[in-house]
This record gives structure tokens, sequence and C-alpha cells, in this order.
């Protein structure tokens, strides 16, 4: 069993690898996900972990016959060559066999098309999925019969080897869907995704321009005066995840106790995720309905976030403090904010270089890094200014996307050109 599955990373050809790549260029784009609650019965659950563990021991394999590859090496096998040694894996192997070749099959595609997005540089090396953490498969070439509505709150979709699974039909779904996804998280919970086209949303028209100013206090501060923040746990579900975590310290490895503790905290966790998404979406949305153009900086988030540790000869400084820093970045959804406003407001978002925007005075464009005398609080020493210190950034970022848009000739930005009479919303909070 384990030469087969072990053959699976010697024999390929290079062209069916740039065959790949070339051909993912040609047909990426920006596809949507529609999520929904799965609801499976006991015995579905069996088999839908079952489709989950071959996706995640296919996907594997193919990034171990990938890890072995050297240069000067011959070629790690392409997505064909892989197919034909899966084929060889289930004829000789009864438990792989017993799964869905389709979903097998499209984790190997998968796994295709990261390496491609890898080459191209726009996505990170594929890794290896774990247990309880890369729980999912895709399933393609959906045809029209394999999703029905049952009643107004429930659908089915049709999943081979399963049958018919029921889903919450909390929303419009698509009617030309072509191919989901269904995942379970850390919590215990099923969705199934759509893969559909996003639908953009119209702006205004009036040639209205927002900057957005990300930080840790303040999740989004915008140019109007605005700040916004992202909802988190409450104070009795911090306290309660606190002493959990304190109770998983003291549980015994791979004791049942433990499980159920890891249960209890992926809940909470989950439910602070589904907060921030659902504060993405709705922020994202109303930008988009409100603004013609949406300023943004340029922020290499996957480099702040990059640990501060360093290695064993040359260990890094302030390992705890950048870890409470990159926790704070990734719980804001800075990346997410944009990432759904690039979706539904697509060419209207513009990123302008982020330098000295939190020195900058807005109204006098003094750059003083003195100015800003704390987290909240910044004060020209020039013109006397005092504002709010994020607000102030979103100004500047405004003004940086106006002339942006307009280098580009684009139409005249709406707003009056001189910055003095925004003084009013410069009010220090």
């Amino acid at each position: 069993m384990w030469e087969i599955l072990q053959g699976l990373s010697v024999t390929s050809s290079a062209g069916s690898h740039r065959c790949l790549l070339v051909l993912s260029v040609v047909v990426a784009r920006l596809i949507g996900m529609s999520r929904f609650r799965l609801q499976p019965t006991p015995a579905q659950e069996r088999v839908l972990l079952e489709h989950c563990g071959h996706a995640r021991f296919v996907w594997n394999l193919a990034v171990e016959q990938h890890s072995h590859w050297r240069q000067g090496r011959k070629a790690a096998p392409g997505y064909t060559e892989q197919c034909r040694q899966l084929t060889e894996a289930r004829a000789v192997n009864p438990w792989l066999a017993a799964g869905s070749v389709i979903v097998q099959q499209q984790a190997l595609n998968d796994f295709a098309q990261a390496k491609a997005n890898f080459f191209s540089r726009t996505h990170r090396r594929p890794t290896w999925r774990r247990r309880e953490r890369s729980e999912g498969f895709r399933i393609v070439a959906v045809k029209p019969g394999d999703l029905r509505r049952r009643s107004r709150n429930i659908g089915e979709v049709r999943v081979p080897k399963v049958g018919w699974v029921r889903f919450r039909w909390s929303r419009a779904v698509a009617v030309d869907v072509k191919s989901y996804r269904v995942t379970r998280d850390r919590a215990g919970r099923w969705h199934v995704a759509f893969a559909v086209a996003p639908e953009s949303i119209a702006g205004p028209g009036t040639g209205a321009v927002v900057g957005v100013d990300r930080g840790v206090v303040v999740s989004a501060a915008l140019s109007t005066g605005e700040l916004l923040s992202v909802p988190t746990l409450r104070d009795s579900e911090k306290a309660r995840l606190l002493r959990l975590r304190r109770k998983l310290a003291r549980a015994q490895r791979g004791s049942k106790r433990r499980g159920k503790v890891k249960a209890a905290i992926a809940k909470l966790k989950a439910r602070e995720t589904d907060r921030r998404k659902d504060w993405v979406e709705k922020t994202s949305t109303r930008l988009a309905r409100e603004f013609d153009v949406v300023g943004v900086e340029d922020l290499k988030i996957r480099d702040m976030t990059r640990s501060a540790k360093g290695t064993v000869d040359a260990p890094g400084r302030g390992v705890r403090q950048k870890a409470g820093l990159n926790r704070g970045i990734l719980a804001n959804g800075w990346g997410q904010l944009v990432t759904r406003l690039e979706h539904k407001a697509p060419g209207r978002v513009v990123t302008v270089d982020p330098r000295h925007t939190s020195q900058r005075c807005s109204a006098c464009g003094i750059v003083d890094r003195e100015a800003r005398e704390s987290q909240a609080v910044f004060r020209c020493r020039s013109c006397n200014l005092a504002c709010n210190a994020d607000v102030n950034a979103a100004l500047n970022i405004r003004l940086a996307a106006g002339h942006a848009v307009t280098a580009r000739g684009g139409p005249p930005l709406g707003g009056p050109a001189n910055r003095e009479p925004q003084r009013d919303l410069l009010l220090v909070r």
C-alpha cells in the first residue's frame, strides 16, 4: 500500500505542470462563496467525515510528493499523473475505494491549483492539512437537479455517497451553481458554500470619497469622523474563555475531558469569528453603497503579522509583545475588510502609500512624528490642530486616494478642495 501511494512522488512531466500554471492564469477570477449551515444526520455526518479524511489524506500525499523536489531532480507529478496513480491506489486499498473518487480527484485538482497560485506569487505554498483544522472537500460539475428547496427555510444538496443533505436556506441561492465546498469548523458545525460570481454593489454616483484607517484599538476610522470597532466577546465570555484555557492546561493530553474543553473553547472562538465576519460584511456593504471611491492603506498584513521569535542562533526581541500585536491585527479583520470591499466595489478601492499617514497633519500637511501625543490624540505643533489621531490619518488617506484617482484620468471627485472646512470633524474624542 505504502509503496503504491509513495509512488505518487516520482514520475510526471514538467510540461503538464507548466500547462496547469498557464491554465490557472487564464481562468483565474474572483469567486464568491455563498455559505449556509449544513444539517446532516448522524449517519450522514460519519460519511462526510470519511470524505474529509480522504481529501486530507490525498492532499497530504501530494504535498509530500512535491516536498521531495530539489533543483536538478525530475519534476514532481502533475494532476493527470496523480489521478492515474490514485486509480492504482484505489484498486489495492478497499478503504480508499470506499470513498468518493470525485472528492479525492478534486483534492488533487485543488492542490494543482494551489501550486499554480504559489508559482504565480499570489498565494502561499500549499502545506499539510491537519485533522480537526482543515476538514472539508469540494464537489464540482454540479447539475441543476443536485440542489432543491424543501420549504421556505430548508434546502437540500446532493453529496456523492451521502445523498440529500439538508441545509438552512437563509438567503437566495444562485441558480447557476457549478461547484460547492463542504466544511466542518473546530466547533463541529458543518457548512456548505456554493461558488458563485460575486455581485458588485453600485456606488451613489456623487463622486464621494472616503479614507479608511485600520487600527488595533479602533478597527476602522473613517474620514467622516466615524470610528468603527469589530464586536468581540463580552466580558462574561472572555472570563469563561480564560477559565477554559486554564482547565485545558491541566487536562491530560488525549483524554475525553480535554476534548470537551477544546470543543467548548472552539465554540467561543467560532462565536467571535462569526461576529467579526458579520461586521466585515455589513461595513463593506455600507462603504460600497455610500461612497464611489474607498481609500485604504497598502499594508502588507502577512509581513506585519509575522512572528518575531527568530531562530535559535538569533532569537528575536519582544516576542510576546509582537504576538499580542499580531493577534490584535488579525482580530480586527484588516485583510477581510479590504478583500470584501474589492469584491463588492471592484475598481473603486484605491490603495495608498501608508508612510506618514499618521504623522502628517491633515490641515497644513506638515509631517511631525511628535505630533501624535498618544494613540488617540493628534496635535499639530504648526497649525495647532487637535483631533483624533485615527480620523486625521483617514483624512490623509482620503486625500491621497483622491489624488490617485485624478492622476489616472478619473472624474473630478466630490467634496471641497480646501481641507480647512473639515476642521469641525476633527474633535478630540
